[in-house]
């Protein structure tokens, strides 16, 4: 029975002990398995169903990175085969379906499924937590103060951070929408100039979290979406349709487009404008021979002093309903001018 001996670290919590190891993906990928609960009737299965969207996004990310800093999590269960120790070192039987993983089963079957199409990925060394012979409850204990008590990094720390991550790593439709989101929050003749929140900008009441931002504007640049289905891939061309159909918003507020009483300042605004433009504004304009000019979209939406959105008509409405309100607002405005000679079916 071949085994593989590594140093180790021996940590012992309330009690309980584990131990600190290295081991090559390969190794991991013959050890571990997943115990499903609800599926696996055995002792430690606390794991759910694999999400194959997060593995393949995992095995690119192997493919082109692999850096993988965080401990795997393993249950030993193999009683026939032990893991065997001295005061340095571990003796690890390599027995298929011998450890249960209780954290990163995703990352084991994207490195594995990475492993398969480039083997050198095998010698990859990856960082391993590993206790011996838990209970069901003793597992569950551990995967949910790793999956509920530890809290999430905020989106808009995240999307901030694709400014200076590695390409490999960042998700090219986010990161062209966080693109747009800088320049409507930087460019002088924007309405959102400094009014999109980014990490470390001070508290306030109103303006746009850039994660909000981000989100509203992912649908029209993704692929597929309503940018590249008209052919319009330039990242100029989507920012400046993008902010001039914010300034024929804003016009009529004048002054008052900063105050807080104008539900645009708010993400419920946002997205609800975002979504008026992806499915109005967009395909109006296109048909019109892609005439995307302020003044041709502005002929279209007639907002006045008199048919102002304002915060107090969404405030309090919670979920896709207060996006809702502002779109349909906007809808009521919105007076596209038809005809069209050269119709052919």
């Amino acid at each position: 029975m071949p085994t593989i001996e590594c140093p180790y670290i021996k940590i012992e919590q309330r009690g309980q002990e584990f131990f600190l190891i290295k081991l090559k993906a390969r190794d991991l990928i013959n050890i571990s398995y997943v115990s499903v609960r609800g599926r696996d009737n055995e002792a430690g299965a606390v794991q759910r169903f694999l999400n194959t969207r997060r593995i393949s996004s995992i095995k690119e990310f192997t493919l082109h990175q692999a850096s993988f800093p965080s401990s795997i999590v393993l249950n030993w269960v193999n009683h026939e085969q032990n893991i065997e120790f001295d005061e340095s070192r571990l003796s690890i039987p390599i027995v298929p379906k011998s450890a249960q993983l209780i954290d990163g089963q995703h990352r084991v079957a994207g490195i594995q499924a990475a492993v398969e199409e480039n083997e050198e990925l095998g010698e990859l060394e990856l960082p391993v937590t590993i206790y011996i012979g838990l209970s069901t409850k003793k597992c569950a204990n551990i995967f949910l103060s790793i999956n509920t008590e530890q809290k999430p990094v905020p989106r808009s720390l995240v999307y901030d951070l694709y400014l200076v991550a590695d390409e490999e790593i960042v998700d090219p439709t986010i990161a062209r929408a966080r693109d747009i989101a800088e320049a409507l929050n930087t460019e002088e003749d924007s309405p959102y100039l400094e009014e999109i929140k980014t990490p470390g900008s001070p508290r306030r009441k109103g303006g746009i979290a850039l994660s909000s931002a981000v989100g509203a504007i992912k649908p029209l640049v993704e692929e597929k979406g309503p940018f590249e289905q008209i052919g319009i891939v330039n990242f100029e061309q989507q920012k400046d349709i993008i902010k001039n159909f914010f300034i024929i918003i804003s016009n009529p507020y004048g002054e008052i487009w900063q105050e807080k009483t104008n539900a645009f300042m708010y993400a419920s605004g946002f997205t609800g404008a975002m979504e008026f433009l992806a499915k109005r504004m967009i395909p109006y304009c296109t048909n019109s021979s892609y005439n995307f000019t302020r003044e041709h979209m502005q002929a279209a939406l007639k907002i006045d002093k008199d048919s102002l959105i304002l915060q107090e008509e969404v405030k309090g409405i919670q979920g896709k309903e207060a996006p809702n309100i502002v779109f349909k607002a906007l809808l009521n405005n919105f007076f596209p001018s038809t005809g069209n000679d050269q119709i052919r079916i």
